[in-house]
């Protein structure tokens, strides 16, 4: 069973997701949450009666008291175990992708179907990201706004040059928003060695989510043959 919070300001919305969200027998909402103050008091309460932390947060950005990025930013610091997801409007929601430096392992669209939302939680459960190609991509360009300059995209570059041939092969793939299961798929090779693979990127890199991976990758000007772009 995977446990889920929903933290979102609008009540109506609370109630969407959790109806959403018990369709799948395998999903069970074990808290909500109006705004991110009242999520970290939920899970202080939780840890300190010793009694389970949720897995997956379904994190709203824009919110009163404590927004959802400052929250993100609290979870991930104070429970490594508990992955956010953050909920956003996509075109509006412009310093959402700030959440992602905050340790948020990707995003849902509000309008997100019941299918996609179980897709999603159970990904994020078993250590993917969840970054379409469109939301990396903008995810990128975003994180580029600044100028990388040459010594910077050099050092970055250095930091790749301690990964293996395969390792690179997987940090391509993972910069461009595809799952371990997918990796596997187009690698040939079983999803338990790719998210190990993953495990050893992050830890070589010294980063903590798989996005940031794809930050790294693209600040670095990486191609998509692991070698620099010119």
């Amino acid at each position: 069973m995977i446990r889920v919070m929903i933290v979102d300001d609008q009540r109506p919305a609370r109630m969407g997701f959790s109806l959403m969200v018990a369709k799948d027998p395998q999903l069970q909402v074990v808290g909500q949450a109006a705004d991110g103050q009242e999520a970290l008091d939920l899970l202080d309460s939780l840890h300190r009666s010793r009694r389970p932390l949720p897995d997956v947060v379904l994190m709203d950005v824009r919110m009163p008291v404590m927004d959802g990025l400052d929250a993100t930013s609290a979870i991930t610091d104070l429970y490594p175990s508990v992955k956010v997801v953050i909920l956003t409007t996509y075109d509006q929601d412009d310093y959402a992708f700030g959440a992602l430096s905050a340790g948020a392992s990707g995003f849902l669209l509000k309008d997100v179907k019941t299918a996609q939302l179980h897709e999603a939680v159970h990904a994020v459960y078993a250590g993917d990201a969840i970054l379409t190609p469109r939301i990396t991509g903008e995810v990128i360009k975003r994180e580029l706004s600044a100028e990388v300059s040459r010594g910077q995209g050099a050092e970055l570059r250095t930091r790749f040059a301690v990964l293996g041939r395969r390792e690179l092969e997987v940090a391509s793939l993972v910069s461009e928003g595809l799952t371990n299961a997918e990796i596997a798929d187009r690698l040939c090779l079983q999803t338990d060695s790719v998210k190990k693979t993953v495990s050893r990127i992050l830890a070589k890199l010294g980063v903590r989510e798989r996005v940031n991976i794809a930050v790294l990758w693209y600040k670095a000007g990486m191609d998509a043959q692991a070698g620099p772009r010119p």
